[in-house]
């Protein structure tokens, strides 16, 4: 029951006030523009990564990381592995390909890149959605098992910068990180 009903119970024959209409009308080209707008800031706005994604099994992309690892993992004077925490350090040539795995409840492995040099990134995950969070340039993306992601990133600061999965995983899931550090 409206408070005020109106005087003619068939209210879409009423006609459209003026007010009303403009309202409509702004909304409408307002809902134009944006849809648009979002569509060229995919390319003006140098924000979005274009990705590939290629379907594989964990299994095999598990082996690709685990050879890429062992082929480029960073040796120290005595020839004994670096490690962050259990975790090698691996230093692919500038331009390649670089393979990083997320696992319960890790970013595996650790990467030493070069500044301003192109890199393919190629991500999975081994068993569970995961998230891949770049701290602190914000590049989010949802890694599945099964499919392999593939991006090209050109770091163009040197440090070190976390990663940190953003997709519930687990109990395990507020310990799970990553790092890239990228030296001059």
């Amino acid at each position: 029951m409206a408070i005020n009903p109106p005087s003619n119970r068939i209210w879409w024959k009423e006609p459209i006030h003026g007010v009303e209409l403009a309202w409509i009308i702004i909304a409408f080209l307002w809902g134009v523009f944006m849809f648009f707008f979002m569509i060229a800031w995919h390319f003006i706005g140098n924000q979005n990564l274009s990705t590939e994604t290629y379907r594989i099994m964990p299994d095999r992309f598990v082996e690709k990381v685990e050879q890429f690892a062992e082929e480029y993992a960073l040796v120290d004077s005595s020839g004994a592995p670096v490690e962050v925490e259990g975790v090698p350090v691996v230093a692919p040539p500038a331009g390649g390909d670089v393979y990083m795995l997320g696992r319960l409840w890790e970013w595996w492995p650790v990467l030493e890149l070069k500044k301003d040099q192109s890199y393919r990134f190629h991500l999975s995950s081994a068993d569970w959605q995961h998230g891949f969070s770049l701290q602190p340039v914000n590049i989010n993306i949802s890694v599945h098992p099964g499919y392999e992601h593939i991006l090209t990133l050109t770091p163009t600061e040197s440090g070190e910068f976390g990663i940190v999965c953003n997709e519930f995983c687990g109990i395990g899931h507020h310990q799970m990180t990553g790092l890239i550090r990228v030296v001059d």
